[in-house]
């Protein structure tokens, strides 16, 4: 995975040591979230699994913006400054992943048509259509990672004389949005997967599909190679066709599962950031 300034990956590796009894359930949370950012693949099942952990992160954090003591202590809390420095990453995050399930519908809806025009044997054209649309996602979805990394390079705000209670809800707050950095960093990684271009008619799909391999493939890739030498060796071999045919149902199966996952961080960063500015509010 493509990594982002010195400054991100020094802030990600670890939480910090001063820890609260409120905010143990949602640390446990993000260093499991942190075990699966150092080790998953650029595949559909790493991408769907980093979009489950963050939604359950927020999840965490909803709870713990609505226990009396969080509530108590905060709205006690005079220097509420960081409050839009959170609220200005969520705003951010809800852009990028409104885009990126955009994306992310627009490809499914690719996919159909392939699927349906080589059902008629009449592949070309969508499959020079796909192939148009993969080019303006990769631009998209690169353009969303400068847009990330942005983000990643903001100035944090200092926060003064803040009890221990806030200061550990602010420090997890600020945590949860570097990890929605990094999972959206992977979407987006995975969604910009280079546009194979195979040097012979079926090669680069015999390599796809050699035993160990598979599993680190980005499916995204897998089904480019195989629609690029299909339409090399002409959309009329049974065989191949069936081939690419299973390629395209299993994406799209994959693609169904992200698309859902972005839903629900979406509903999630909307609930949060709501929560938040209602707990803030709170006198």
């Amino acid at each position: 995975m493509a990594t982002f300034s010195a400054k991100s990956n020094k802030r990600s590796i670890s939480l910090p040591s001063r820890s609260h009894p409120a905010t143990e359930r949602i640390e446990e949370e993000l260093n499991k979230l942190k075990t699966w950012e150092f080790s998953a693949s650029q595949t559909a099942e790493a991408v769907y699994n980093g979009l489950v952990g963050l939604c359950e992160v927020h999840n965490c954090m909803g709870d713990l913006l609505n226990l009396p003591l969080t509530l108590q202590a905060l709205s006690q809390c005079r220097d509420k400054k960081w409050v839009d420095e959170i609220l200005d990453k969520y705003v951010r995050f809800l852009d990028i992943c409104g885009t990126t399930r955009e994306l992310v519908s627009q490809f499914k809806e690719n996919v159909k048509d392939v699927q349906s025009s080589l059902r008629r044997r009449k592949g070309d054209l969508s499959i020079t259509i796909y192939t148009s649309f993969r080019k303006k996602m990769k631009k998209d979805a690169r353009n969303l990672v400068t847009d990330l990394k942005k983000m990643d390079l903001d100035e944090v705000v200092a926060v003064m004389e803040v009890d221990q209670l806030v200061s550990a809800v602010i420090r997890v707050l600020r945590e949860v949005s570097t990890m929605g950095i990094s999972v959206f960093q992977m979407v987006l990684v995975f969604l910009s997967a280079p546009i194979s271009k195979p040097t012979s008619k079926w090669s680069l799909v015999s390599r796809f599909v050699n035993k160990g391999s598979e599993n680190n493939v980005n499916e995204i890739e897998s089904v480019d190679v195989a629609l690029s030498s299909l339409s090399k060796c002409g959309s009329n071999e049974v065989e191949k066709i069936q081939f690419v045919q299973s390629k395209l149902e299993i994406v799209e199966s994959h693609f169904e599962c992200i698309e859902n996952g972005l839903d629900n961080i979406f509903r999630c960063l909307i609930r949060s950031r709501s929560t938040l500015l209602n707990v803030v509010s709170c006198q």
